[in-house]
């Protein structure tokens, strides 16, 4: 099998959707031994914040010389990104193998009561695989949707993190704040540490009942532990002092920008702290100095072009929407600020489309080859902002924008879907220097 034999695969199985149930997990773990048994792994759920609280904490870990696993999704240049080593995505042949080890397996699960696997189990199961055999210290998973049914929630983890909850994929895990806790909740495992920085009252509430009945001990954000910001805008990023019962850890600092982020940067070190104090690791100030700093993750509040500044970002909800536009008025209160969006139509556009049209100088909505993208005119009519367009051609509408504005007094924020920002850096990695000269 080839490499694109083998994506493509996996590719068509997005035909059988989203099925939420880990009845097919369970059927795959088994005939290929178990492998989540026999890996170190920490789970991570949350509406927002997963990848980067991810990141961060695959930093740590790497600061002081453990190998460590990630399973991302979605990927922004290339698809073996979803399973990585080190920050390292797989190889080309490491991939072909997986998929050739699997495909025989799914096409016996498709005959049974269970039905086929969809596109994110087979990758789920792929990973299991190829970690349990390659004697990490640390694999660190996040969660596809939701959290209770998610494919991921066949981990027997060592740490439970929960980053936070938003009225996010409302059409799956619920319309309130208390139903979509308690599906990110479903995560939780008995006797296990769950490390949380909900907010949100009501999912706070439900989050912590659930800890107290698996009697999982839980540290919560602003409870075991708690940060002090600095609001002086600092040029490389964010400073903060971390605190808890056993720590002070006083002016670090981050590149990844934003107070969302010193949240996610946060949670993160709690974390690995956690985890240290359980498996008799010696943390060290300088290597979690080191750690954090060199974090980064792509496709968050990430500055493409300086000149002008072209940032991507992949707010897809009301909180990620509130969190870009306070990191704006941060890190440029006085430039103008025009946005290209483009979104998914699943996604919950009354809560996010008022916020957009208040905040920016210029709105152009566009699309993106993709089954589930809304249509560019479909979100331009559903916004009121006075100086709106819409563009069928993303790639043209960035040109268009790129050539209008006043590079030392406006900037483009390019956001919506992390698969839009996915191929919008794709595109920039490419192209950029034509599409600027």
């Amino acid at each position: 099998m080839e490499y694109n034999e083998a994506i493509e695969w996996i590719r068509e199985r997005t035909k059988f959707g989203i099925r939420p149930g880990l009845e097919r997990m369970e059927w795959l773990m088994e005939k290929l031994g178990h492998p989540e048994q026999h890996i170190n792994s920490i789970h991570i759920a949350g509406t927002n914040g997963k990848g980067s609280t991810l990141s961060f904490l695959r930093n740590l870990f790497e600061a002081h010389h453990f190998s460590v696993g990630t399973f991302t999704s979605p990927y922004l240049i290339k698809f073996n990104e979803r399973i990585s080593v080190n920050g390292i995505p797989i190889t080309d042949k490491e991939m072909v193998k997986l998929v050739e080890k699997i495909k025989p397996l799914c096409e016996d699960l498709e005959k049974t009561q269970w039905g086929p696997p969809t596109e994110f189990e087979v990758i789920t199961a792929m990973a299991f695989s190829y970690f349990s055999d390659q004697s990490l210290d640390f694999v660190i998973w996040e969660t596809g949707l939701g959290g209770r049914l998610d494919s991921t929630n066949i981990v027997q983890p060592i740490a439970t993190v929960i980053t936070n909850i938003g009225l996010d994929h409302t059409h799956i895990l619920g319309d309130t704040y208390k139903q979509i806790a308690a599906e990110k909740a479903g995560i939780i495992k008995r006797n296990v540490p769950l490390i949380s920085s909900v907010d949100q009252t009501e999912a706070l509430k439900v989050i912590k009942e659930k800890a107290e009945s698996m009697n999982a001990p839980i540290s919560q954000l602003g409870e075991a532990f708690t940060y002090i910001g600095n609001d002086h805008v600092h040029k490389e990023g964010e400073v903060f002092t971390f605190q808890s019962e056993q720590h002070s850890f006083p002016e670090l600092m981050i590149q990844m920008k934003g107070h969302h982020q010193v949240q996610n940067a946060v949670l993160a070190l709690q974390t690995f702290l956690n985890v240290c104090s359980r498996n008799s690791i010696k943390p060290d100030i300088a290597l979690i100095r080191e750690g954090l700093k060199r974090t980064k993750w792509p496709g968050r509040f990430e500055v493409l072009v300086s000149k002008p500044p072209v940032i991507i970002d992949g707010a897809h909800n009301r909180e990620g929407v509130v969190s870009l536009i306070q990191t704006l008025q941060r890190f440029y209160p006085n430039h103008k600020k025009n946005l290209i969006f483009s979104m998914m139509k699943d996604k919950s556009l009354d809560a996010v489309m008022p916020l957009l049209d208040k905040s920016f100088e210029k709105i152009v909505f566009t699309s993106f080859s993709f089954d589930r993208a809304s249509e560019a005119d479909h979100l331009y009519h559903l916004s009121q902002h006075p100086k709106k367009e819409y563009r069928a051609d993303w790639k043209e509408a960035i040109r268009q924008e790129i050539g209008r504005i006043d590079p030392a007094h406006e900037l483009i924020i390019i956001s919506g879907s992390l698969y839009f920002i996915s191929k919008v850096r794709q595109h920039f990695e490419h192209f950029s220097k034509n599409m600027i000269k």
